[in-house]
């Protein structure tokens, strides 16, 4: 008799952080990080988060391979207006990074993370930064 062997089903990231549950603490975490920042503060002044939260926890999940697809504007589209800058971009970056470490995220799922982001970059940013901001002296 031949037994045919299927193929173990590897977690996906989303799932080895804990899943939904844990995404939607790393974004209201994320966003409370955001709105205590100085630098960040003023690019969501009047702005009606619970939408943003959706589109990053939904993101967030594609990015971990998980169930929830953006299905939002184009990234670089959403972006332009608001004028992001290199410092304002990789302040929320880091704070993701931070925030999926505080949930334990393990060391691989944060470097895949940081390397979505690093591709990305180029793509939401689009204001020079400004030297002052981003601590460099001139």
């Amino acid at each position: 008799m031949t037994t045919t062997t299927q193929p173990e089903k590897t977690e996906s990231m989303y799932d080895r952080i804990g899943g939904a549950s844990t995404v939607t603490r790393v974004v209201d975490r994320l966003y409370t990080l955001i709105l205590d920042d100085s630098l960040l503060r003023p690019t969501f002044h009047d702005t009606d988060l619970a939408p943003l939260k959706r589109h990053m926890a939904a993101l967030l999940s594609q990015v971990l391979d998980g169930p929830k697809a953006y299905t939002g504007r184009d990234l670089a589209t959403v972006h332009k207006p608001v004028a992001i800058t290199d410092a304002q971009y990789r302040s929320v970056a880091d704070y993701l990074l931070a925030c999926l470490y505080i949930e334990h995220a393990p060391a691989d799922v944060l470097a895949a993370v940081a390397e979505t982001l690093t591709a990305l970059q180029a793509t939401v940013v689009s204001a020079d930064s400004d030297p002052a901001a981003a601590g460099v002296s001139t």
